[in-house]
């Protein structure tokens, strides 16, 4: 009788974990380099490429940094999962692994020492918001960023309205001469629902009235508190998103060196 032949299967590269991490790597690749192209165009709109001391000289936040920083970021992690998955690179999967590991712990990390040191953090967000209230009028992007915040949460100022008193456009001192004076941006004020047309000169010389007067024509609460009762409020949504978004950078690290064992077993039969 003729001798059977046993056959060996070789390993092999798992084609659906190859696909999918290039799928989902492309993604985060397209999104990071549209993010990233929107920075530098806001940044050319601004003068800021061809002035690159600019950046300094804001003394707030320019939120343009947010938009280059996370394309930035998305744009190397989509492109090390994305080539690595597809050209089986282990070196770009194993970058893509520690680098998606790395902000998976920097998260972490600051979301234990947010809840740790409460105090410190609250201090150091009052000081980061009444910095940005100085440079309000200094960059556009900047000033809409905290119009839209003050109506958001509806409020004026980290600790409450005379906040706005670090402002040079918005402080009473008697040497002032701003019309703005003594008063707070309309993104401060109280809207009426009725109203149409947004009235852009509401906060003027608010500041001069009684505070019980100012409570019917602007938000008297701070940013910091109205941030902190809102993030109370909505718990279970943000600590869902922050779940989410860390099972996900886990399930990418695993996928990831999952492929990456596969790769090494396959070049191992060579």
């Amino acid at each position: 009788m003729p001798g059977k032949h046993q056959h060996f299967q070789e390993p092999e590269v798992g084609c659906c974990g190859k696909y999918f991490l290039f799928g989902f790597n492309i993604v985060f690749w397209v999104l990071g380099a549209l993010f990233l192209a929107i920075g530098l165009w806001a940044w050319g709109e601004k003068g800021v490429l061809s002035n690159i001391s600019a950046l300094t000289d804001l003394g707030g936040l320019d939120p343009v940094w947010l938009f280059v920083v996370v394309g930035g970021v998305m744009s190397v992690l989509g492109f090390a999962g994305c080539i690595g998955a597809l050209r089986e690179n282990t070196f770009l999967l194993k970058f893509f692994s520690v680098f998606l590991g790395l902000i998976f712990f920097l998260e972490l990390a600051t979301g234990i020492l947010a809840f740790v040191f409460k105090d410190w953090i609250r201090d150091q967000l009052n000081l980061f918001i009444n910095n940005n209230v100085k440079a309000y009028r200094d960059d556009i992007d900047l000033q809409n960023l905290i119009d839209f915040a003050q109506e958001y949460w509806s409020c004026c100022g980290a600790r409450g309205p005379n906040d706005w008193n670090l402002n040079i456009y918005f402080n009473c001192t008697d040497l002032n001469p701003s019309r703005e004076r003594c008063g707070v941006p309309f993104s401060c004020c109280v809207r009426d629902p009725a109203e149409d047309v947004l009235n852009t000169q509401c906060g003027y010389d608010v500041r001069l009235k009684l505070e019980l007067e100012q409570q019917g024509s602007i938000h008297t609460k701070g940013c910091v508190g109205q941030f902190e009762k809102w993030l109370q409020d909505n718990l279970i949504i943000v600590a869902g998103v922050f779940v989410g978004i860390a099972l996900l950078q886990i399930f990418g690290i695993c996928l990831a060196q999952n492929l990456v064992s596969d790769i090494k077993a396959v070049k191992a039969n060579w």
